[in-house]
Order: C-alpha cells, then sequence, then structure tokens
C-alpha cells in the first residue's frame, strides 16, 4: 500500500477536517468576516468530500455491501440536504442571524451523517471488502482529494474558468461541484 490509509481511514480524516473547520467558525466572532471565508472554505471541503464519496464509495457499498443499495441512498439524500444548505448559506453575509442558523444546522446534519457512516457504513464495509480493496478505494480518494481545489487561491481569481469558478457569490456550490466532478474523472 502506499503512504496513506485505506478508504475508512481517508474519509474519516475528511470528517475530522470539517469537524476542525465547524470549530473554526465557531470561534470567531459573530459577524467577524473571518466566518465567511471559513464558511466558503468549508464548502469547497464538503463539496470535494461529498463528490469523493459518491464517485468512489457508494458505488462500492452499493454493489459489496449487504443493504448496500439503501445504506447509499441514504447518503446520498443526506448529501443533496446538505448542498441545500450550502446554498443557503451562500447566499447570506455574516451579519445576517441566519447565517449562524443556517451554520448551526450545517453542523448537526454534517455530525449526524458522519455518526452513521463511521458506526454503520464503515463497519460494514470493513466486514466486506478484503483490506486490499480498501486500500484500493484509499488511494482512490487521496487522488480524487489532490486534484481538487481545497480552498480559495487569489491567484486563480482572476484567471478564467478557474477564477470564476472559485470565487465567492453566486453559484459557488455548483461551480465546485462541477469543476469537481470534471477534475476527478
Amino acid at each position: 500500500m502506499e503512504p496513506g490509509g485505506d478508504v475508512i481511514v481517508e474519509l474519516a480524516a475528511d470528517h475530522r477536517e470539517l469537524e476542525d473547520l465547524f470549530s473554526q467558525i465557531e470561534l470567531q466572532p459573530v459577524d467577524h468576516p473571518r466566518r465567511r471565508e471559513l464558511a466558503d472554505r468549508l464548502t469547497v471541503d464538503l463539496v470535494r468530500h461529498t463528490i469523493t464519496e459518491e464517485l468512489h464509495l457508494y458505488p462500492v457499498v452499493r454493489e459489496h455491501v449487504p443493504h448496500g443499495a439503501a445504506l447509499a441512498d441514504k447518503e446520498l439524500a443526506d448529501h443533496a440536504g446538505t448542498e441545500r444548505m450550502l446554498k443557503d448559506l451562500e447566499d447570506l453575509s455574516v451579519d445576517d442571524p441566519q447565517f449562524n442558523d443556517t451554520i448551526a444546522k450545517l453542523k448537526f446534519e454534517v455530525a449526524s451523517h458522519v455518526r452513521e457512516e463511521e458506526h454503520e457504513l464503515f463497519p460494514k464495509l470493513a466486514a466486506t471488502l478484503p483490506p486490499k480493496t480498501l486500500d484500493e478505494l484509499g488511494r482512490l480518494v487521496r487522488r480524487a482529494r489532490e486534484t481538487a481545489p481545497t480552498r480559495f487561491h487569489s491567484s486563480l481569481s482572476s484567471t478564467p474558468p478557474a477564477g470564476r469558478l472559485l470565487v465567492p457569490g453566486a453559484g459557488l456550490v455548483d461551480r465546485v461541484r462541477d469543476l469537481l466532478r470534471t477534475t476527478t474523472r
């Protein structure tokens, strides 16, 4: 196995990074502009994570894990709800009371999704697939993570098309999702 971990280790590491971003947001004063920056980074990281799962994890779960189709469908439904909240968050300024409410709801939903994956889906996956397959999935997840943008880069802001795709503003979730889908294929 190359450096890194199997798919479970890799995705659990993503979960810890998302938890850390939520904590960083909560540490900022309520209307501080840094909250917007962190929320945008959270958006990019969540979109990157969900696309990675949709491309590499859920097809395997659907095919190999007992009752995997139902599990994958539940996880995909969770992703759709998260995406809706991210779209709502995108249109809010940090001084809008709905910004804090949306962050809190998003944190709750992501935490619930993480618990379900780590306590139900991951153990079933580990019990079903051989370590070699889990390692290969981990490699695919790492590759997807490495090729996908994970934060905003000021050097790209004036360079189309990447700059237009990564700047905060209307359609951030859709632009990031579209960009990540094309870079992970």
